[in-house]
């Protein structure tokens, strides 16, 4: 399919801002549950939590046409756009400012993610990669998603907690979002081949997991200490999958490969630079 990047940068940034408004309805469901209550119980009586799904699900058609439309190296770094859509919303339902300090980590991460996407030009690759080219990067990730998940649950403070539950779940949400475009382009060949292949399965576990994931860590804290690190995993790990797995590139030189590298690491600087500001507010 041809590449449309006009296209995919509009549908990502409608999908931020439906997972941005799918954030703040499921963090408050999930944060009125006490410790020791069935999280999946309490959420799926709860009418502000089924809006949260309602925001997801438009969310999640949008990224798919903006996948259809270009790389999963352009498309995933714009969805970290849904934490300035939802910063301001999530304070102004709970009473509260968003401070200046959010608000310049905010805007570190925007800019980081322009200067990701307009230096780097990621490019689209190979989407049916086979089986083998995926065995080692997927250990990896699915060792590291592992390791955060157990760390959270231990975590005593709750910053920390919302920080590694957040960033677990939203490394399946970039695992699965690697796996859409081919999943997508399997219903051209019938219902069979969608319910055959490895990968429909796999889409299915990492975004049921991630789900899940990103409940316990709403749980755990207010947004600011969860959402940063969701939104900055998810393309993070798309990415890893991109370059490992699909074959995308980005477009540029060394030095250019330089300024991309500082890029990302700005990103996550400031996910947990956020996420400690709320443990200290």
């Amino acid at each position: 399919m041809a590449e449309h990047p006009v296209g995919a940068v509009v549908c990502a940034v409608l999908a931020a801002l439906f997972f941005a408004l799918a954030a703040v309805a499921q963090q408050r469901a999930a944060a009125a549950v006490p410790e020791g209550v069935s999280l999946v119980r309490a959420l799926v009586s709860n009418p502000r939590w089924w809006a949260g799904v309602v925001g997801d699900i438009g969310g999640y058609g949008l990224q798919v046409a903006a996948l259809a439309l270009g790389a999963v190296l352009l498309v995933q770094p714009i969805l970290v756009s849904a934490l300035v859509f939802a910063l301001p919303l999530a304070a102004r339902l709970n009473g509260r400012r968003v401070s200046g300090r959010t608000w310049a980590g905010a805007f570190a991460l925007t800019v980081a993610l322009a200067v990701f996407l307009l230096v780097g030009d990621p490019s689209t690759g190979n989407a049916d990669a086979p089986l083998h080219d995926w065995l080692v990067p997927l250990i990896v990730l699915i060792g590291l998603v592992a390791a955060a998940t157990v760390a959270g649950i231990g975590a005593a403070d709750p910053a920390r907690r919302a920080l590694l539950l957040g960033a677990a779940s939203g490394s399946l949400y970039g695992l699965a979002a690697a796996l859409t475009s081919y999943v997508t382009d399997l219903f051209e060949h019938g219902i069979g081949h969608v319910l055959g292949s490895w990968q429909t399965w796999a889409l299915v576990a990492a975004g049921i997991t991630g789900v899940y994931l990103q409940q316990r860590a709403f749980q755990a804290g207010p947004l600011t200490a969860s959402l940063p690190a969701v939104t900055i995993a998810e393309p993070l790990a798309a990415a890893f999958i991109g370059l490992t797995v699909l074959d995308e590139r980005l477009r540029t030189n060394t030095f250019g490969l330089a300024i991309t590298a500082v890029a990302v690491i700005i990103m996550c600087a400031t996910a947990i630079q956020l996420s400690r500001a709320q443990a200290t507010s």
